[in-house]
């Protein structure tokens, strides 16, 4: 039994779909042990409601004195870096919310931290853990649609100010040291490189939409936000041999119709939805050239073989982080969210908005085992 560690109790640790509400569903590999927060009520009230035993206000506190094996790192995104390799130096396993780091020197540091004392990193988001990712993957590598000649994905919102009832101040998603880019444009990113593999070249244009956001509801309805980091990017990725993809990383999407995600090969195209039920579904439409006897057409594909699993994700919701941590380090899963593409993306993310800067397209030095 893995024993955990959890440093942050807002939201993403508590809500409904959350990391807490649904750790029992793997109680038979990680049992909660120690929760950490500088807001000392918060900390409390969650320990009592998910049963942690030990609560702590600092996270060198909770290393120095918690017997932990891994630690879930769900700090806000400007803190990613700094409190990750504190984690790491102390000898704990890390899963940690996206992304890895802020920047490339700190992702490198926990890499190469990592590596040097045998610890496992993991780094959300989950989405190539899906099972309708993984077949759509397995499609693509078997040639099913040919050659992919390019993919979109839709990943963006209409950002936190303009959703209903935000819970907390959403004012530092539109800060330096975070954005869209960094909050769900990542998303869309690892969706690309779990499907085609590490990206050669980067270009995009990014900017601010607008200089000021109001809340538009919850506690704090109609505050006034200044926007003070891009809120607004759009990528062009080169994968090498003429296959491209283009990424949005936005707060301007506040509705939508369609695929999520399309990926178009040179014998057919491949649709997908939202992993959740609750956005359209988990399916996967195919599109053949050749569907039957010279006819092209959309092709019903058999899915059932995929329930269990996504009964799974399904029950597991954010807690599949942890879960997927805790099958590595035991040797049962390789790793699909390892640190390695995690600072691929970073760095994407990264060079984007210097090739938004510069005007130019920019060369990728980092890359990740991909088979």
């Amino acid at each position: 039994m893995l024993k955990l560690g959890v440093l942050g109790v807002g939201a993403i640790a508590t809500v409904d779909y959350g990391v807490l509400p649904n750790l029992h569903h793997i109680a038979d590999k990680v049992e909660l042990v120690a929760l950490c927060d500088p807001v000392e009520e918060r900390t409390a009230a969650a320990a009592k409601r998910f049963g942690a035993r030990e609560t702590y206000a600092t996270l060198d506190e909770m290393l120095d004195e918690s017997d932990l094996d891994l630690v879930l790192n769900l700090t806000p995104i400007p803190a990613h870096g700094a409190t990750s390799l504190k984690i790491l130096e102390a000898g704990r396993h890390l899963a940690t919310e996206k992304p890895l780091a802020t920047t490339m020197e700190e992702a490198d540091a926990l890499i190469d931290l990592a590596a040097a004392s045998g610890l496992k990193i993991v780094c959300s988001p989950p989405n190539m853990l899906y099972p309708s990712r993984i077949e759509a993957a397995r499609l693509i590598r078997e040639g099913i649609i040919g050659k992919v000649a390019f993919a979109k994905v839709r990943a963006s919102h209409g950002g936190p100010a303009s959703m209903m009832n935000w819970p907390t101040d959403p004012t530092w998603f539109y800060q330096e040291g975070s954005g869209p880019l960094f909050d769900v444009g990542v998303y869309g990113i690892h969706e690309m490189l779990g499907l085609l593999g590490p990206a050669k070249r980067v270009s995009a244009f990014s900017g601010i939409t607008e200089p000021t956001r109001v809340v538009r509801s919850g506690p704090y309805a109609g505050k006034e936000i200044t926007v003070t980091t891009d809120d607004n990017t759009l990528i062009m990725l080169d994968f090498g041999g003429g296959t491209f993809a283009v990424v949005d990383g936005t707060f301007n999407v506040n509705a939508a119709k369609g695929p999520r995600l399309e990926v178009f090969g040179r014998k057919g195209t491949l649709n997908l939805p939202n992993n959740l039920p609750v956005n359209g579904g988990r399916g996967i439409d195919l599109f053949l050239l050749e569907a039957a006897a010279g006819l092209s057409g959309w092709v019903d594909l058999d899915l059932a073989h995929l329930e269990l699993a996504q009964q799974r994700v399904d029950k597991l919701r954010r807690a599949l982080l942890v879960d997927h941590l805790a099958d590595v380090v035991n040797g049962a899963a390789e790793e699909v969210m390892g640190g390695d593409v995690a600072r691929h993306a970073l760095e994407i993310m990264l060079k984007a908005h210097e090739s938004a800067r510069t005007g130019q397209a920019l060369e990728l030095t980092t890359t990740f085992n991909w088979s």
